[in-house]
């Protein structure tokens, strides 16, 4: 016989008993309130984090105007302080993806540092979960379905209520008189996941009267095997991940050597699993864009455009390139004071180490056929130096050049290009980090 549920609660939310405050997705519905319920109870008999509820107002029907009144009445009553967020969801294909996408928003500007986000899935939304994905040709990550845990923002989301079906809730709700909302939508069958529930699952279990609990164990198991093809992933990343040629350049990137000595399955595993915080990933049909860019040619510089950005080939190391990367502005910027740093419109910062030359200077952009003084090396082509530099293509047209003039004074030294002598002072590029606006 499985423990009472308040226990089975406890006993899951035991790794998070000492963060600084736990927040309950409450919308009013059958699974919030009953979580709600259970852990203001809990918290009358246990040392429990701080509790407070959080109620997204996504403002689809008019039906939802009256919730928060709703929802404050139950928090009051059981001493439960409430924050009512009105979001915007934004028009698209899913409603329902919109929705969560917004409310999902809401729960990272909540979650403060170590601190917990409950939500109320159960066992049926699980499985719900596993078959809705499955219909739709997901991999082994989405078919993992819901995790019972991961990061948001600095903190946690916690799904403690995993293991527990909705039968076991609404027994729960009837035992302690629970009064909560049902959601006109959630009867709405064109909707995916109420066509499952009300149209599919009724049948799948009149034949199979355990078939929530056997897909809810099935999605536990993909989730194992997940992590086991995550830590694959991460062994397969060590090599590749060596230090990059140019340490300066803030992008993450690859060595293509390694990569190759894996078997083509273990080659998306490891780039899945290294994209994945970067971009939305491709489906299977657009994998063959990387085998395209891995067997291009040395000379080639292939690139492979994905949702959120590009993967670039630079000779034999692949590099992600955010889209924000692209949003660069090669208009000549003055340097009036060039004893101070100057901050370059989405391009990071100049500064000079030593002696500056005197003014008025410039900062200009590659047109092709410049020719720079390297000390040692007379005049010298800007573009063969690069070439001789390795400096990856996608960087050379954002590489600032200092002029006097129409006299080119400087190159960075970070392309390993001195045009003045050391003792003259030497000219410093920091390109724009993920801080100062590229987001990956």
């Amino acid at each position: 016989m499985k423990p009472a549920l308040p226990a089975r609660l406890l006993k899951t939310l035991g790794p998070w008993r000492n963060a600084p405050a736990w927040h309950i997705a409450f919308s009013g519905g059958l699974d919030s309130t009953v979580l709600l319920h259970l852990l203001a109870s809990l918290a009358n008999t246990e040392t429990l984090p701080p509790l407070s509820a959080i109620h997204i107002h996504h403002g689809l029907q008019a039906a939802a105007d009256a919730w928060p009144s709703h929802c404050q009445a139950v928090c009051d009553s059981l001493g439960v302080p409430l924050r009512v967020m009105r979001v915007q969801v934004r028009p698209g294909a899913s409603l329902e993806r919109a929705a969560r996408d917004a409310r999902y928003q809401a729960f990272t500007e909540v979650v403060g540092a170590g601190e917990v986000m409950v939500t109320g899935q159960h066992r049926d939304d699980q499985a719900e979960t596993l078959l809705f994905r499955l219909l739709r040709g997901a991999g082994v990550r989405g078919l993992a379905a819901m995790p019972g845990h991961r990061p948001l923002a600095g903190g946690h989301l916690v799904r403690p209520l995993l293991d527990v079906s909705r039968i076991e809730l609404q027994a729960y709700a009837h035992e302690h008189q629970l009064q909560w909302i049902e959601d006109p939508s959630n009867a709405d069958s064109r909707f995916s996941r109420n066509y499952l529930r009300h149209r599919v699952f009724p049948r799948l279990t009149e034949r199979w009267p355990q078939a929530v609990a056997n897909l809810a164990r099935t999605a536990e198991h993909l989730s194992e095997a997940q992590g086991l093809l995550d830590e694959l992933a991460v062994m397969d990343l060590q090599a590749a991940e060596q230090p990059s040629p140019f340490p300066w350049l803030p992008l993450p990137s690859l060595a293509l050597t390694s990569l190759r000595e894996l078997s083509d399955a273990r080659q998306r595993n490891a780039l899945r699993h290294w994209l994945r915080p970067l971009t939305r990933l491709p489906d299977s049909d657009h994998w063959a864009s990387w085998y395209s860019l891995r067997d291009a040619k040395g000379d080639a510089q292939p690139e492979w455009r994905l949702a959120d950005g590009q993967l670039h080939r630079c000779g034999e190391r692949i590099w992600w390139l955010p889209s924000m990367w692209s949003e660069f502005s090669d208009a000549s910027v003055s340097w009036p004071h060039p004893q101070n740093p100057l901050e370059l419109p989405t391009n990071g910062q100049l500064k000079f180490i030593g002696k500056a030359p005197d003014g008025p200077l410039v900062i200009r952009y590659r047109q092709g056929g410049e020719i720079v003084e390297v000390p040692g090396r007379g005049r010298r082509d800007l573009k063969r130096l690069l070439n001789e530099s390795g400096l990856p293509g996608f960087v050379r047209g954002r590489l600032p050049l200092l002029y006097r003039g129409e006299q080119l004074l400087a190159v960075p030294t970070l392309a390993g290009l001195w045009a003045s002598s050391p003792e003259e002072g030497q000219l410093h590029w920091l390109p724009q980090t993920c801080d100062q606006g590229l987001s990956w």
